[in-house]
Formats: C-alpha cells, sequence, structure tokens
C-alpha cells in the first residue's frame, strides 16, 4: 500500500455505504419471491442454498449473533445476504470491519443461479436496509470485488453510493491495504470508509511512508558542509494511501 510497492497496486474491491433514512427505490422482482430471515430453524433450505461443505460455518454465524436475510421461492432460499452490527472479518484481505452503534455490514450475498437476472439481489438490499432502519440504525455498508460487475449494478441500484475502492499492494514482505476514494466523493463519505475499513491505520502508513522517503531523499543528497550550512529536507504527501493488512 505504500509508493515504493514492488508491484504495482491493484484494486481488489469496491466499498458503498448508504444512510438509512434516505429514499429507497421501489423495485419488485420478476419473479415471486418473499423476504424473511433465515435462521437456525431454517438451516436446511440454507445450507442448500449455501452448500453442505459450509454447514458448521453457518452455525458458527448463527452461535456469534449474526443475521442472515433471504429472499424465499416457495420453500427454497433464492438469494441471501449476510448482517453483522459489530467487528465483522473480512478474510481475503485479513483486515477487520469496525462499526459505530448504528452502522451495519452486510456481506456474504449471493443469488442461486437458477434465480439470477431477475432483478432479486437490489429487491433483497433495499429489504435488508428498511429492516436495520426499523431496528434504528443510521448506516450501512457493503463491499464488493473489482471484478463482480453484476453484483456492483445490483448495489447501485439498491440505493448505495460508491464511496471508495480497496486497493492492495505488496510492499517488501507484507501485502498492503488502503483505501482510496472516488472521484468526487467528499472527503468526509472517504474518511468513514477508512475509520470502518481500516480503523485509521492510514495515519500510520503515511507516516511510515513519509519517513521512509525522507530517509531514501536524505540517503542520495550530498553531504552539507560541516559550517555554516543547514539542511532540511521535509517533503509531504498528498497520498490518500492507508492500510494494513490482508
Amino acid at each position: 500500500m505504500m509508493a515504493a510497492a514492488r508491484n504495482d497496486p491493484r484494486k481488489s474491491g469496491t466499498i458503498w455505504a448508504v444512510n438509512l433514512d434516505e429514499n429507497k427505490p421501489a423495485l419488485q422482482p420478476r419473479i415471486p419471491v418473499v423476504f424473511r430471515h433465515a435462521g437456525p430453524e431454517t438451516l436446511e433450505p440454507l445450507v442448500a442454498a449455501m452448500g453442505e461443505g459450509l454447514r458448521p460455518e453457518i452455525l458458527r454465524r448463527f452461535e456469534a449473533g449474526k443475521r442472515c436475510y433471504a429472499a424465499w421461492a416457495g420453500e427454497r432460499i433464492a438469494a441471501y445476504g449476510w448482517v453483522s452490527r459489530d467487528d465483522e472479518y473480512i478474510g481475503e484481505f485479513n483486515l477487520r470491519v469496525r462499526l459505530l452503534l448504528g452502522e451495519a455490514y452486510i456481506w456474504d450475498c449471493l443469488t442461486v443461479p437458477a434465480y439470477r437476472r431477475q432483478g432479486i439481489y437490489s429487491a433483497l438490499l433495499i429489504h435488508i436496509l428498511k429492516e436495520l432502519q426499523q431496528d434504528g440504525l443510521c448506516r450501512a455498508w457493503i463491499g464488493a470485488d473489482m471484478d463482480n460487475v453484476a453484483s456492483q449494478r445490483g448495489i447501485a441500484r439498491a440505493g448505495f453510493h460508491f464511496v471508495a475502492d480497496m486497493v492492495l499492494a505488496r510492499v517488501l514482505a507484507m501485502r498492503m491495504v488502503w483505501v482510496q476514494g472516488r472521484p468526487g466523493v467528499p472527503e468526509g463519505a472517504v474518511a468513514e470508509a477508512r475509520r470502518a475499513f481500516l480503523d485509521n491505520r492510514d495515519t500510520v502508513w503515511l507516516k511510515g511512508m513519509a519517513l521512509s522517503r525522507n530517509s531514501a531523499q536524505e540517503a542520495f543528497q550530498p553531504q552539507a558542509p560541516l559550517a555554516g550550512m543547514t539542511g532540511n529536507a521535509n517533503p509531504s504527501s498528498d497520498s490518500t494511501l492507508a492500510g494494513d493488512k490482508p
């Protein structure tokens, strides 16, 4: 996540947010579905949608208080999405989303292949947002892989705002991640994304990057005379790089 990365940084994910008091789009799926929770009592349909190998993970999530919302086509789950109201681990980035009171993070969403292209995903997200608002929450976050254009379109149709990109790079032996604001997005919104997804570690990395840059410049500067002259190099950085991680 630093300018000196051996490999070019690559955008790996996208960060979206919405304030729950905003007007929500009126979308209806193209096929009849019913939106409701999927809890431990509906374990088998959820396992059928997510895969038998994830049965222990599903049980662990329920035990940890995670919530699952689903679109039901009869007795089958056509789409689902998980919601956390406290800190949540993002394995592919090796970081933890830090939520404030009143925030929620929507994650691990999927539409079963047989039910795709029916507008179910966006409608499910809108249903989740309404449920969260009724529960007194004020903001929801969601992410999507950079190459998952279909998911990003569904998120946008549900009323989310594209806030920032998650950028991944390798610096020496470490993998670094930082949040890079999208053009035109207020800096305050980008700062909130850094707070939630990076726990403000960007300030630490930026200081380290500046110190590293200063040291490199000083190492290649000619020696100043011992008397009568001083040198002071203190370049600043306007980089938005931030990061730690995954």
